[in-house]
């Protein structure tokens, strides 16, 4: 009998000792039957990053309230969090399991914290769907006041910089766009320019969009790791570039920051903790952007510093002007080193266009900038987009056209003052972004709403989405937040397969443009 009682002692003191292990296997987010299992253990203390009122009505059973706005854990002195740590009564080698009302971003960010102060990341859980999902599996719950707990012993030391970035290297990240993706996790009308938190509406340049609703599942708990990946596949974040997330204040970016690296493994992410409110009040005024590619669109100031006949004539500019217009009006003055390729040319596709390039002068090397006669026309646009399928090294336009350019004062220039060089042009495609991540969804960009589109087949959606709705009376982009409560309101969805079409392709190519400005990267022109 007492050997009997020894062996199921034993047993019982080996699965607590292996029941952090055994359920570990999908990293710290935990389910709520595992914390139902896990209730009354010694090691276990549960945190509670609820608002405090939230957290008073009903919390699970042995929750210590941890409402972020009254913790004081941001940037707090390492005596000050282990003194709070301490009063939530964590001991050395507890597993810490933080909770909210679900869907939300305040217990990955408090999980975050605890990170940035030491505490490891194998003994800290985040119960996945929250309170919302707790409730709905029937998991027990309390009002009554959690009683203060035996004071803790955790010793914290210093800060841990591993898993943040500060303003320096943050701002150096922007400039290199290939390696570092500056994630923002708030909403698109913040992004884009229609809400601010502080003085400035808009983003950090170069950086990409992914809300942090983006994450949740309807019913609050995260995404499986296959579509989080197959979504940063979809914005063109690979494996290999750092991921550096940021919001208003530094708190919604935890969402994407746990759901990267623990849900689906990608081991480069670090959080900026100062966000958009630590880029704002740098005192160098910062930049801020609403388009996501506003270098698609350049200004007269800009086309006549770059690509000045001085900077041609020693070799220094590494951009081409396009002049789109006939012949005829090329004749009566142009911006001085404008090329001229009639915008008729890129409308036959009979597979000599880069031949004509070549014979016209214009270098695949350097970044082409398109003038028509003011304003961003069907025809201006489909110049643009052949231009990026034959692997242009960047293609931008102009939207002042050469009457607005000599309104300001700028020489225009006349054929024969600048010899054209003939030179080989070798189409490279680039490779469009990845194509089939996410279901197809077709926009119609003529003025008539059509029945069906080219090649449409089952139930995929059919959007009509005159491209006139997006440009102003003067023919240029509107605003992106107006752009944005356009594709909104048409239903335009972020992450899908994007098929455009119109009975100009032209005009197809126009809403490809203006998507492609407002940060879209899965787009296609279909032909009638």
């Amino acid at each position: 009998m007492l050997l009997k009682k020894l062996w199921t002692a034993a047993l019982i003191l080996l699965g607590l000792l292996l029941s952090p292990i055994a359920v570990s296997a999908n990293g710290p987010l935990v389910s709520v039957d595992w914390l139902k299992a896990q209730l009354g253990q010694a090691d276990l203390r549960i945190l509670d990053a609820s608002p405090a009122s939230l957290h008073r009505q009903a919390h699970i059973p042995g929750a210590m309230p941890a409402d972020l706005f009254s913790a004081g854990l941001m940037d707090a002195p390492p005596d000050r969090v282990e003194k709070k740590l301490r009063a939530w009564g964590i001991q050395p080698g507890d597993r810490v399991v933080v909770v909210d009302q679900g869907g939300d971003w305040m217990a990955p960010k408090l999980l975050w914290d605890l990170l940035s102060y030491g505490l490891p990341a194998d003994r800290l859980f985040l119960l996945d769907g929250g309170m919302a999902q707790w409730r709905l599996q029937g998991g027990a719950l309390s009002s009554e006041p959690t009683p203060a707990p035996p004071a803790g012993s955790i010793a914290i030391k210093a800060f841990d910089d591993s898993v943040r970035v500060r303003l320096p290297e943050f701002l150096a990240a922007t400039g290199d766009p290939r390696r570092n993706v500056m994630l923002e996790a708030l909403q698109p009308s913040y992004y884009f320019g229609g809400a601010a938190f502080f003085n400035r509406a808009g983003h950090v340049p170069h950086a990409t969009l992914m809300p942090s609703e983006d994450f949740f599942q309807a019913d609050k708990r995260f995404k499986p790791a296959d579509e989080i990946r197959r979504m940063l596949r979809h914005q063109g974040i690979g494996p290999d570039q750092q991921v550096l997330s940021y919001c208003g204040g530094g708190g919604a970016a935890a969402v994407p920051y746990f759901a990267l690296r623990f849900i689906a493994g990608h081991d480069k992410v670090r959080l900026f903790q100062e966000s958009q409110r630590g880029w704002l009040e740098d005192p160098r005024e910062l930049p801020v952007w609403t388009y996501a590619k506003p270098e698609l669109l350049r200004d007269a100031d800009w086309v006549k510093a770059f690509a000045s006949p001085m900077l041609k004539a020693f070799g220094l500019s590494k951009v081409s002007v396009v002049d789109l217009r006939p012949a005829e009006q090329y004749a009566q003055g142009h911006v001085p080193t404008a090329l001229n390729l009639p915008a008729a040319q890129f409308a036959v596709a009979d597979g000599t266009l880069a031949e004509r390039l070549g014979q016209a002068g214009l270098e695949r090397s350097h970044e082409a900038v398109l003038v028509g006669n003011g304003g961003l026309t069907p025809e201006l646009a489909l110049a643009w987009l052949r231009l990026e399928q034959l692997g242009q090294h960047r293609v931008s336009v102009l939207l002042d056209g050469p009457e607005a350019w000599a309104e300001r004062g700028f020489e225009l220039a006349r054929p024969g003052q600048r010899p054209v060089q003939p030179r080989p042009y070798a189409p490279a495609p680039s490779g469009a972004a990845p194509t089939g991540l996410f279901p197809p969804v077709y926009v119609a960009a003529g003025r008539q709403a059509p029945d069906r589109a080219p090649g449409q087949a089952g139930a995929a959606p059919l959007i009509h989405l005159p491209y006139t709705q997006l440009l102003d009376v003067d023919g240029r982009p509107k605003p992106a937040k107006e752009i944005w409560k356009l594709l909104e309101k048409a239903g335009v969805p972020r992450y899908a397969q994007i098929r455009l079409f119109a009975e100009r392709p032209g005009e197809a190519a126009v809403n490809f443009l203006l998507l492609r400005l407002m940060g879209f990267s899965d787009l296609q022109l279909l032909t009638p």
